[in-house]
């Protein structure tokens, strides 16, 4: 499992990714707000555990691909 330093104490590195999903999160839901989006959404909630569920898997991904992915020999 994969653990980040915060100023000596070791995080879970899937919290970090949460926190980080979440901030984001937040700031498209406040867009999509603005837009008008949800209008047009059947159940505000669900979409936004759906979204803020894609979000934290990506940023997962993204990462775990950066910190295990072996470097291309030339």
């Amino acid at each position: 499992m994969l653990e980040i330093n915060i100023g000596g104490v070791f995080v879970p590195a899937a919290l970090v990714w949460a926190v980080t999903a979440f901030a984001l999160w937040g700031f498209i839901d406040r867009l999509l707000s603005r837009l008008g989006f949800y209008r047009i959404v059947w159940h505000r909630g669900l979409f936004d555990l759906a979204g803020f569920v894609l979000l934290w898997g990506a940023i997962s991904a993204v990462a775990y691909q950066l910190a295990f992915s072996a470097p291309v020999a030339r």
